[in-house]
């Protein structure tokens, strides 16, 4: 019997060293896994920092997998390229190489202590909605399970400046 796969959909970002190589890179690595099995990329925007603003802009994208991986392992994952690309997790909201965000696994709503699905602050965060909206607009994106998702995602957010979109994400 073959294993559901199932579409998730990912947020990257990064504040130091080539931001753009580093989110290439990750990318890369990231769809040579065991159990990813598709990867799609928004174009790339730069973002003011949140939170923490003293601190250089960020490189942000979206990114949706087809995997048969479950929304635990997968985010194990992301956590282990994070670590591979030498993210820190000394300052909330600090400077980072990469980070990586689960937003929403396809069918899947739950809170769990190691887990929230969708991504708690999904819908509070510009540099998360407008690389989203865009990769939720495409063709492979169009299946019933993320009809929810993609009204609310198209729902401007009161403040949407401090992104702009620089382009389309580079293929390797």
């Amino acid at each position: 019997m073959s294993p559901i796969v199932r579409q998730a959909l990912l947020s990257a970002g990064s504040n130091l060293g080539d931001r753009a190589a580093v989110l290439c890179d990750a990318m890369e690595r990231l769809r040579t896994m065991p159990g990813i099995l598709n990867l799609e990329m928004s174009g790339l925007f730069e973002t003011d920092p949140v939170g923490l603003t003293d601190q250089p802009r960020f490189l942000n994208l979206a990114a949706g997998v087809a995997t048969a991986l479950s929304p635990e392992t997968l985010l194990e994952m992301l956590q282990s390229i994070e670590t591979e690309f030498g993210r820190e997790r000394s300052v909330r909201w600090g400077p980072r190489t990469l980070d990586l965000d689960l937003l929403a696994y396809e069918g899947e709503v739950r809170a769990s202590p190691g887990l929230t699905l969708p991504h708690p602050r999904l819908f509070e965060r510009a540099f998360v909605l407008v690389p989203l909206r865009e990769l939720l607009a495409r063709p492979s994106f169009q299946r019933p399970a993320w009809d929810a998702l993609r009204a609310q995602v198209a729902q401007p957010l009161a403040d949407e400046s401090g992104v702009w979109q620089l382009g389309c994400a580079p293929e390797r």
